[in-house]
């Protein structure tokens, strides 16, 4: 992880443990926080005011501060700080940590609790803080004591680091932070991630050369660009399919980059697109499953009887795997392919998933950050866009909606100079629409292209994947019409300016116009 402007270390002075905190964060690096403070933090709050270097960014809502941090982590590469209160703070935010937790970004989820001589007094906000952290994080620690905070923090950060990356939750009871004897504690060193045996290598060298159907499915850092350029030149020498998860944390692509399919979303399409295959070999993820189960249908999206291989597990240097695995089979190294010129010629008609596409494609700018919630509306927007300008590509990673804007918003903050493109389904951004107006505050350069079929239409597909017929009472529950949410409203409420389109003619217009100025702007997409 990279250190920026470390703090000097000064064991002499006397500070609150809330003070050490600080100081012992920026020493590691850590230089932006999103928060959303209690009472229990207003002493980590007062030292933010008085030692400088932390950039500190407000959400009004716990699952914006968390979604935010994740986006920062996958752009930046390194982890911000939360700051939320108390356990329900953090529940109001698990959501989007499970997102952080699937998507292997490492955070600093720094949560205040009751003082610990408070804590028996059972207070209203009492509650088990380190028991719901817990599951979405990879390290967690209470600490009761100011002269623990900094070694403290200095170890979350070391975990929140190692691979595979994640959420390292730090829980700090109130006391702990005012009282004083805390101690600057200095940087850990990073943990490397262990490399592929050489045996195991060759076990998977002999099976793509064995000639028989091989799918190999990358996940996690194994899609950055130098492992994905060694992954097509495998596939290319041994034919075998190449593919990654159904979603990722971040892709790299566009004109210049190699191309890779998703396995796709829903079960049949994708054992039909796996159909055939003998050996699975997962690099950087567990076997996958589908989103959900559904009566008489199998719960892999891959044949029954292929035979899994795992060439290398998250935790493991997945670029080092594949690099090895290319030396073994002695494979020559591939350029990525020509990319057919993009289209100036907008096209006309009724606003469908492929049009939307093709205006993306040609107008998306350089190096853009998409940012994908567009759930079902947006099918063809990841392949449509192939051949767009180089950009990275976010997903929700694990399945909880509502983490689109957050991640838009911590990618931003992340990128300053680049634009952050959100696609993002009206249903899902209703979860965390406060997201809107931390992008404002921060006059961040982000388009929100809201896609307003005012219906939760996935759930419709799901409804009709179980064998239900849906009467009245089930259409009303999955519809959020009646009232109509109005988006232009809502965005000038939290300070974007916005506009509707109800045409590609508009569309286009709009979001080439949003993407050439300064700050955020929302385009209403009625579709």
């Amino acid at each position: 992880m990279h250190m920026s402007n470390p703090q000097p270390i000064d064991t002499a002075a006397t500070m609150s443990g809330a003070e050490s905190l600080v100081r012992t964060l920026l020493a590691c690096g850590v230089d932006t926080c999103f928060a959303n403070p209690g009472t229990s933090e207003m002493h980590f709050v007062a030292a933010l005011d008085r030692i400088p270097g932390m950039r500190c960014v407000l959400g009004l809502f716990e699952g914006v501060v968390t979604g935010a941090a994740d986006g920062y982590a996958r752009i930046a590469q390194k982890p911000a700080a939360t700051l939320l209160h108390c356990g329900p703070g953090l529940a109001n935010g698990l959501a989007n940590l499970h997102n952080a937790r699937r998507a292997q970004s490492p955070v600093i989820n720094i949560v205040g609790d009751q003082a610990t001589y408070h804590r028996p007094l059972d207070a209203p906000l009492t509650s088990d803080t380190e028991g719901w952290a817990r599951p979405v994080s990879v390290w967690t620690r209470t600490v009761t004591e100011a002269a623990s905070v900094g070694a403290a923090a200095a170890t979350a950060v070391q975990a929140a680091c190692a691979e595979p990356r994640g959420v390292a939750s730090l829980i700090l009871p109130s006391d702990a932070c005012w009282n004083e004897g805390g101690e600057v504690a200095a940087p850990l060193g990073p943990i490397p991630a262990p490399k592929v045996t050489p045996d195991i290598v060759q076990q998977i060298a002999r099976v793509l050369r064995s000639g028989e159907p091989t799918l190999l499915l990358l996940a996690g850092r194994a899609l950055d660009e130098a492992p994905l350029a060694d992954a097509h030149s495998i596939a290319a020498a041994t034919g075998a399919r190449l593919l990654c998860t159904t979603a990722n944390a971040r892709v790299a692509r566009g004109r210049g980059r190699f191309p890779i399919e998703r396995l796709p979303y829903y079960g049949d399409p994708a054992r039909a697109r796996t159909d055939g295959i003998r050996h699975l070999i997962l690099v950087g993820t567990p076997a996958p499953a589908t989103f959900f189960a559904y009566p008489g249908k199998s719960s892999r999206p891959y044949p029954d009887d292929a035979v899994v291989h795992v060439l290398a597990r998250a935790e493991q240097d997945l670029a080092d795997a594949l690099a090895q695995l290319a030396a073994q089979l002695d494979v020559p190294r591939i350029s990525a392919p020509h990319s057919a010129p993009t289209s100036h010629e907008l096209p006309d008609g009724p606003i469908t998933s492929q049009s939307v596409a093709q205006i993306l494609c040609a107008r998306l700018p350089e190096q853009a950050i998409v940012v994908d919630e567009s759930v079902t509306f947006g099918h063809a927007f990841y392949p449509g866009t192939m051949h767009a300008a180089p950009h990275d590509w976010l997903q929700v990673t694990g399945g909880a909606i509502g983490d689109g804007l957050p991640l838009a918003l911590g990618a931003a903050v992340a990128a300053p100079g680049r634009r952050v493109v959100a696609l993002q389904a009206d249903g899902s951004a209703m979860y965390t629409p406060q997201a809107l107006w931390s992008i404002a505050r921060e006059n961040l350069d982000v388009t929100v292209v809201l896609l307003s079929n005012r219906k939760y239409a996935i759930l419709l597909g799901e409804l009709a994947g179980v064998g239900a017929t849906p009467g009245q009472v089930a259409l009303d529950m999955l519809s959020i019409g009646r009232p109509d949410l109005d988006w232009v409203k809502i965005a000038n409420g939290m300070g974007v300016e916005a506009a509707r389109a109800g045409t590609l003619a508009q569309f286009a217009e709009l979001f080439t116009m949003a993407n050439a100025r300064k700050g955020p702007f929302l385009i209403e997409l009625i579709i």
